[in-house]
């Protein structure tokens, strides 16, 4: 295996970040911050549930 990154992998860490901000721009913009702020902690739960059964 190589410790090289994939050069597909890299554009898309490289696009998420500013893709996360303008979703966050967008959530505010709406009014519809709570609902975020949900679904972004039900991500990050469902993540690290995900992350231990297939550690």
């Amino acid at each position: 295996m190589t410790t090289e990154k994939d050069p597909i992998n890299q554009t898309r860490s490289l696009l998420y970040g500013p893709a996360r901000v303008l979703g966050d721009v967008n959530a505010v913009k709406k009014g519809k911050v709570g609902r975020w702020i949900g679904r972004r902690a039900a991500g990050k739960i469902t993540g690290r549930v995900f992350r231990g059964l297939f550690k």
